[in-house]
């Protein structure tokens, strides 16, 4: 029997349609982060907020907390960038049935060495104590990241068209997005055997981003002019998230090596094509839109990257072929 995301307990469709509805109240709401313009000065702040997800679950199961703290920060500061932002500071949520000093040190010092990677400052955040909610030592992990902008250099995806061309930045492995669905596809056994791979800290992408984007966007016309990152709906739902409504985007799933746990997840579930490539990052982390003049150079100063497919006319939406 396949197994899908959707079998599996998460319904994105059922997200999207929150958002939509959202954003009929809250127009400025679905983006990667937030901006909000701060008066008399030429910047604005952009946030972002998010948690680890059932990643944790497996993190519990073999007693590993020093990394969850980096997935932590990677999935909002690596939102914040999609912008263009620069990160400036960090707040965590830690909520838990029973408090165990030790395990949390672990953990905050994990959001201490996410903070180093981006160079945001952790300035505060919250410990709940909460026995008739969560179970013994079981603990959720949430938080918020702000970073700064100058106004009108927002990247926001609105100038992609025909003709770009669609740079990857590897993933470190599944990120902190899937996990439903691997946790329904390996027995207990299987997620031991493979904790390695599936605790992998989440890859924060700010310093080579910000580095790209202050070399090639550093004129009148952006080189750089869309950024999305490979999180929940991974290709379909991100890429599309960013896309004008005549940019059809082909990514070619043959331009890069898929890592071999994506593949295994696949082939144990039965996963079909598409919802494996709308559930898992499968090896690409962040997806990088630019000028096809300028793409060669750009794909020669972000080590390790891909090229992995191009933006045509057509009706908005993603192709992976």
């Amino acid at each position: 029997m396949a197994i899908t995301y959707q079998k599996a307990g998460v319904n994105i469709d059922a997200g999207n349609e929150l958002v939509k509805r959202l954003k009929k109240k809250l127009p400025k709401v679905g983006g990667f982060g937030g901006a909000f313009p701060v008066e008399n000065t030429k910047y604005n702040l952009v946030s972002s907020t998010d948690g680890v997800g059932t990643k944790l679950k497996i993190a519990f199961l073999v007693n590993k907390h020093d990394t969850v703290g980096i997935d932590l920060v990677a999935m909002n500061v690596n939102d914040i960038i999609c912008v263009g932002a620069k990160p400036l500071f960090f707040l965590d949520y830690f909520a838990c049935g029973k408090l165990n000093v030790s395990l949390t040190e672990k953990v905050v010092g994990g959001i201490i060495n996410g903070c180093k990677q981006s160079n945001a400052q952790l300035i505060g955040g919250e410990t709940a104590e909460m026995p008739s909610f969560y179970k013994g030592e079981e603990y959720d992990l949430a938080g918020f990241a702000v970073g700064i902008i100058e106004k009108g250099k927002e990247i926001t995806g609105k100038d992609i068209k025909e003709g770009d061309v669609v740079i990857g930045l590897p993933s470190s492995g599944p990120h902190s997005n899937g996990y439903s669905l691997i946790r329904k596809v390996f027995s207990e056994k299987e997620l031991k055997k493979y904790s390695k791979e599936l605790l992998a800290p989440t890859k924060i992408y700010v310093k080579e981003v910000l580095a790209a984007l202050k070399k090639f966007n550093n004129g009148k016309k952006n080189k750089i002019v869309g950024i999305a990152h490979i999180t929940g709906g991974s290709f379909y739902d991100k890429i599309g998230r960013i896309l004008p409504q005549d940019a059809h985007v082909i990514i070619n799933k043959g331009s890069w090596k898929v890592p071999e746990i994506f593949n295994i997840i696949q082939k144990k579930g039965n996963v079909p094509e598409k919802d494996i490539y709308r559930t898992l990052n499968m090896g690409i982390g962040m997806a990088i839109f630019v000028r096809p003049e300028h793409a060669q150079a750009v794909h020669k100063f972000l080590k390790g990257s891909k090229v992995i497919g191009f933006v045509q006319k057509g009706k908005k939406g993603v192709e992976i072929i």
